[in-house]
């Protein structure tokens, strides 16, 4: 069945939906875009060019569009502090939810969201795109193959020389006057390490830091530690204002110790180091290239455009999707818990920090 979409944001990450994510599920009847939406007018022209959209379906309100046009559901590419008014629209008007990330700007956002949708029975999936693309999903099917033994330790590295006004992402994250690298990078990093190691996240400490020779107004630079309630430990290193780009956007690295092998991603290059009882000792180096590669999976779609098939399936009484509003609660949780570990210098835990935000009386109190 066809999942009949209207694109809310069409400009910036939204020119991407139309020009790269949505066309290949247009081709294959997976969706059908029937509207498009953005305040700027110009914008729409991504829709247009990209999508073979007729002007006459193109709209800068997003209500008129959801009223005129027969939809199953919208797609949200705006700025984080529009998203919980647009749920809002599309639950009045029976519609199901994607949204890029994060879910929202604020847990209190969050929280509102995530019990209207689950009040309403309206779906609502997160476009947590990074944890499904083609290397990180290799590295993640290897872990949790069972082949290498149970992961102990997860390493991530996302280091970039970007300290100079507009060289991450623009201007706005420049001026972001709170935590810029945890609420708009760390997202991403946190939920695929965390999903990675298998089990919810138990407790996180956090430094971040901003050098003075940085462009950034707040901190662009953190180190996360992840405690998981199966054992294992996450110790995720981002920076900004490295004085070169040694992992960038969808370059990262990821080290993953488990009891037979360590699994090392690098700049999309995954390679595996079986463990040997005659190598054991404590000098020497091994490079990346000394592992033996490890070949990547193959599929049509990768990340947002996979992500928007995955949701479509939802819709037409699939499973639900993994990044649903529950599960990104809890994704999100991490993030504004690792603000106030780098705000106090003190280990949050997890559930804790997240029962403090839920109203007693709320469906989701004492729900994990």
């Amino acid at each position: 069945m066809t999942c009949r979409l209207i694109q809310i944001g069409t400009g910036n990450q939204g020119e991407a939906w139309c020009r790269e994510f949505l066309p290949p599920n247009v081709e294959d009847d997976t969706v059908e875009v029937v509207a498009a939406v953005d305040v700027n007018e110009d914008a729409l022209s991504n829709a247009v060019d990209s999508l073979s959209l007729a002007e006459e379906r193109c709209y800068t309100d997003a209500e008129t569009a959801m009223r005129e046009r027969d939809a199953d559901a919208v797609a949200l590419v705006v700025p984080p502090h529009a998203r919980a008014e647009l749920v809002s629209l599309a639950v009045e008007y029976d519609l199901d939810v994607l949204t890029e990330k994060p879910l929202a700007d604020s847990m209190d956002a969050a929280l509102e969201i995530v019990e209207l949708v689950e009040e309403t029975g309206t779906k609502l999936g997160v476009t947590m795109s990074h944890r499904f693309r083609q290397d990180i999903t290799t590295l993640r099917r290897r872990i949790r193959s069972g082949d290498y033994g149970p992961v102990d330790y997860l390493y991530g590295r996302y280091a970039v020389n970007a300290r100079s006004r507009g060289s991450w992402a623009g201007e706005r994250l420049y001026d972001l006057e709170e935590h810029p690298l945890l609420i708009d990078g760390a997202i991403h990093h946190l939920d695929l390490l965390a999903d990675m190691a298998g089990e919810r996240v138990e407790t996180v400490f956090c430094r971040s830091w901003n050098p003075s020779y940085s462009d950034f107004a707040d901190d662009p630079n953190a180190v996360v530690q992840l405690g998981m309630e199966n054992g294992a430990t996450i110790v995720y290193e981002g920076l900004n204002t490295a004085a070169a780009s040694f992992n960038g956007w969808w370059a990262e690295h990821v080290r993953a110790n488990c009891k037979e092998a360590s699994l090392l991603l690098d700049g999309g290059d995954l390679r595996r180091f079986p463990y040997e009882r005659a190598a054991e000792g404590c000098l020497g180096h091994t490079s990346l290239e000394a592992g033996e590669s490890v070949p990547l999976e193959s599929r049509e779609k990768w990340g947002n455009a996979w992500l928007i098939e995955r949701f479509a399936e939802w819709c037409a009484g699939g499973e639900p999707m993994e990044t649903n509003a529950r599960a990104n609660l809890r994704s999100m949780a991490i993030v504004f818990a690792a603000i106030e570990s780098a705000e106090t210098g003190e280990a949050v835990r997890v559930q804790e920090y997240l029962n403090e935000w839920i109203d007693p009386g709320s469906p989701l109190a004492n729900r994990r």
